[in-house]
């Protein structure tokens, strides 16, 4: 593999929506990258092979959540790390031993980063779920509140799961950074939407079409906001923190919030194409309602947002039809 005068950056659970059309940006953006793909798991990761520069500048390893030391050969010789993989969902383990394996697999490869000699900074892939789920919260939150693990058992919202995982793996992470001198940085990211380059298309960007689709009747949305970003801010603003030398702790990524009557407006009028439920027709949950995440925090640092609710919905579309989806 060709080294890049960007230098080389790791990036792990390569084959996800996220990580993907990161590795896509940073081999655009000139830089070299090592991914990892769970070899119990992943069959391959041939589609990222026909990235452009993948050939020069991308290179694929094998490793295994629960062995941190198989993550070492990836991290070798790299300047940044970032972590973008999540819970295993398809371990058959119950809740608290699958997030108890992620947590142990996140803090061994934050080991493999402090035992390197070349790592400068570690960037992980959180959420926003990290952050909202407060019973008697404030309607906007910032990076300075966590969510409650009791209050998302209490209302079990749609990916229960993920945000507990999310929550309790992002305090270890940025303990042990604290602890040891690790310059780790986090990405608190809201719902990602968008276009995809992975073969299959996103659960998120299904879920999110689901107005489009017809099958919103299997879906019981939210009575606060629906928080979303495109997925090129996303990965944006992961190279953005990790490249800015002044950043630090957590960062909101989030620039469109509105409720699910507001998104049925805007579907019915932007796609008179599709029938487009209103709002009476959809199932709403009054247990909890979703505050709006403020990602003032990464605006202030100099990130800059290129895409709007429109671009999100467009390119998702698109995506779809040219794979033959749509």
């Amino acid at each position: 593999m060709e080294k890049s005068e960007k230098g080389s950056v790791c990036v792990t659970g390569g084959t996800g929506y996220v990580t993907s059309w990161l590795i896509m940006r940073l081999l655009q953006f000139g830089y070299s990258v090592n991914t990892t793909i769970n070899n119990n798991l992943d069959p391959g990761g041939s589609f990222l092979e026909n990235l452009a520069n993948a050939p020069k500048k991308l290179k694929i390893f094998l490793t295994n959540p629960e062995d941190p030391e198989s993550f070492h050969p990836a991290i070798e010789g790299c300047n940044g790390v970032i972590i973008g993989h999540s819970v295993d969902f398809e371990d058959k383990n119950d809740e608290e031993v699958k997030i108890q394996r992620s947590i142990t697999a996140i803090l061994g490869i934050l080991k493999a980063c402090l035992d390197s000699e070349t790592i400068k900074r570690v960037v992980y892939t959180s959420s926003d779920g990290t952050i909202g789920f407060i019973e008697g919260g404030p309607d906007v939150v910032d990076e300075s509140l966590w969510s409650d693990i009791d209050f998302i058992k209490k209302v079990n919202p749609l990916g229960a799961i993920y945000c507990m995982s999310k929550t309790l793996i992002e305090k270890e992470a940025l303990n042990f950074a604290e602890k040891n001198g690790l310059d780790l940085v986090c990405v608190n990211h809201a719902w990602v939407f968008g276009p995809f380059v992975t073969p299959q298309c996103p659960i998120i960007v299904l879920h999110n079409m689901a107005m489009i689709l017809g099958n919103w009747t299997d879906i019981e949305y939210d009575s606060g906001v629906i928080a979303l970003v495109h997925v090129d801010d996303v990965a944006r603003a992961h190279i953005f923190l990790l490249e800015c030398p002044q950043v630090k702790g957590r960062y909101i990524c989030c620039n469109a919030n509105l409720t699910p009557d507001e998104l049925s407006q805007f579907l019915t009028a932007r796609y008179p194409q599709y029938q487009i439920p209103t709002f009476d027709c959809l199932k709403v949950t009054k247990a909890f309602k979703c505050p709006r995440p403020c990602s003032k925090k990464l605006l202030d640092a100099g990130f800059k947002y290129k895409y709007n609710l429109e671009d999100m919905y467009d390119e998702a579309i698109a995506s779809r039809k040219q794979v033959g989806l749509l």
